[in-house]
């Protein structure tokens, strides 16, 4: 048995014509669809980039006990679990956080990896002055993110160059030299589309339209506020990146037909979350709810045991944290101790269900929960957030390690029977933006599909509620989170949890 999955950045489900999208070009995810299972109802867990990345090996939420975070000494990886095992594993990737401090000890659980550098503000090419680059109307534009940015476009300047390009071809390659053997799991990466959306002329000809206002292929996360010109542009930019990813995607294909893989391999094509480009007067991600635009993410699979599902939609719930059980089982390999997900099998053969609720969400934010039908949004009771901590063996930050006065600030703590006995660092925590200011949700997704206006229905708030704290229980939440949320850990939960505070609409983050 062979597996592929062909995993992109930032794929926001409302761009692609599988989910009803009417305007982008993408024959190659139509072509996808009809060869492929989509499934409707699928959210990510652990939010953003690298968490949700540890959730896809280990099959485990981690946005309760961590924030950003390489791989623990204490976390089991299916992917080291398959070569354990037998299994061939190989990474092809464009995927520059890999390489920083917060992105550490995941790309050496696969057998080998390839690592195609240049996208977005990788420190790729030694460049003293600062390049140069047009007037923008982003914020961000004296970031040292920014700066590398810049100069690395000085080096991408034909599709040949782009990295994208470069890191399917890379698995491409390991497909034509493996596709007589047996037993390997191939994962490509691309950073696409995340932003900056920056792609040839080629893609960008597809949508033409009248824009005479500053550069912004990179909008800056918070509040819109670049008016209905610049966030049309923003959009289109946005989409000629993603008929990029449809084009190579399609030479994914091209080869499972020419191989003829579809005999005996599965396919995957999944996101890490979405991307707000303009909907309810937001930007990028992080800084507001996990809205559906970012958590509810598309996701297509074929498995080769059930060939006559091709072009089937499933409606279950499933979320990134069943991929690790799910490719444990498919490759007949013990699952995981300590995983929260499950193998979608099931969803796979029948649509059967495989859970009634799935948790989502960002380190110090919102704790989210969903039925598939309604989205409960958990907010901090607390103003300052608190009490929050991170656990962890590994003090890394996104790109740097933890300060000096944070370590100072930690105490050594016995962890959690999923850290194996292990004590770990417990180190206070501040989350920047706060959940606090937007109160507790409810969105009706059956008649609010777009979660324009939130609902009161305490019935099925306390029924999320109750949902949500078995699986914090499951996860093995720390103590504090319950008490951050204004959730009794144990005891029956009752109507009085669901009091609400006013969200307070000018502390939010613009």
């Amino acid at each position: 048995m062979r597996a592929i999955m062909l995993m992109f950045d930032s794929l926001n489900r409302h761009f692609l014509p599988n989910y009803g999208c009417d305007w982008t070009i993408m024959p190659n995810f139509q072509r996808l669809g009809e060869r492929t299972l989509t499934f409707d109802r699928f959210y990510a867990g652990s939010l953003p980039c690298m968490p949700a990345r540890r959730e896809l090996h280990t099959g485990r939420y981690n946005f309760l006990h961590t924030s950003w975070s390489p791989m623990q000494p204490f976390d089991e990886s299916v992917i080291s679990r398959l070569s354990e095992n037998g299994i061939y594993t190989h990474l092809a990737t464009d995927h520059f956080h890999y390489w920083e401090d917060g992105g550490s000890c995941y790309m050496t659980k696969y057998n080998s990896h390839e690592m195609i550098r240049g996208q977005q503000g990788d420190p790729w090419k030694g460049q003293v002055p600062w390049p140069d680059f047009p007037e923008t109307l982003a914020r961000r534009k004296t970031s040292e993110n920014w700066r590398h940015d810049w100069i690395n476009r000085q080096f991408i300047t034909s599709e040949e160059e782009m990295p994208q390009k470069k890191t399917v071809d890379c698995g491409l390659d390991f497909i034509e030299r493996n596709a007589s053997y047996d037993n390997w799991f191939l994962q490509i990466e691309v950073f696409d589309p995340h932003e900056p959306f920056y792609t040839q002329q080629e893609y960008k000809n597809l949508y033409p339209h009248d824009y005479h206002g500053k550069n912004l292929d990179w909008p800056d996360y918070g509040k819109n506020q670049y008016g209905e010109e610049a966030t049309r542009h923003v959009r289109y930019e946005y989409a000629a990146l993603l008929s990029m990813c449809d084009h190579y995607l399609g030479k994914v294909l091209d080869l499972m037909d020419r191989e003829n893989l579809w005999k005996d391999t599965m396919l995957i094509v999944n996101t890490d979350h979405g991307f707000m480009l303009g909907e309810k007067e937001w930007m990028g991600k992080n800084v507001q709810p996990m809205y559906e635009e970012i958590a509810h993410i598309p996701f297509f699979i074929y498995d080769p045991r059930y060939p006559l599902a091709c072009g089937e939609r499933r409606n279950s719930l499933a979320q990134t944290v069943d991929l690790a059980p799910t490719l444990a089982e498919f490759f007949q390999i013990d699952p995981l101790p300590y995983q929260d997900g499950r193998s979608i099998s099931p969803i796979i053969q029948e649509d059967h269900p495989i859970r009634d609720a799935a948790l989502f969400g960002i380190f110090g934010g919102h704790v989210n929960v969903t039925d598939g039908d309604y989205v409960y949004m958990r907010a901090p009771v607390s103003q300052d957030n608190g009490p929050i901590y991170e656990y962890t063996l590994m003090p890394c930050h996104f790109r740097n390690p933890f300060t000096i006065s944070e370590l100072q600030s930690s105490e050594l703590t016995d962890g959690f029977l999923h850290m194996k006995g292990c004590k770990v660092l417990k180190i206070p925590a501040v989350q920047e933006y706060n959940a606090y200011w937007y109160g507790n949700r409810l969105y009706d997704l059956k008649t609010d599909p777009c979660q324009k206006q939130p609902v009161r229905d305490l019935e099925t708030e306390l029924r999320l509620l109750t949902g949500m704290r078995a699986l914090m229980t499951e996860n093995e939440a720390p103590d504090e989170q319950y008490s951050r949320l204004g959730i009794p850990k144990t005891g029956e939960l009752t109507k009085e949890c669901l009091e609400q505070k006013p969200a307070d609409n000018s502390r939010q983050i613009f």
